[in-house]
């Protein structure tokens, strides 16, 4: 009995180390993405990229409640 609690207790160890390089590859893989955003960004209208909205003119007419 005693032999399978420790290759649970070693397994648990390592479990814990796997999902450890897991979340951290998880993490420097979404500062590696903000990274490139911001490149992106930065970089894009270089190279034919336009991320200016697109402007219309819009006139609605209002009328105001006054003193008749």
């Amino acid at each position: 009995m005693q032999k399978a609690s420790y290759k649970l207790k070693k397994t648990g160890r390592n479990l814990r180390g796997f999902m450890g390089k897991v979340f951290r590859a998880l993490v420097a893989l979404l500062v590696l993405a903000a990274i490139a955003l911001v490149v992106y960004a930065y970089v894009g209208p270089i190279f034919g990229a336009d991320f200016s909205a697109k402007q219309t003119e819009i006139r609605i007419p209002v009328e105001l409640q006054g003193e008749e």
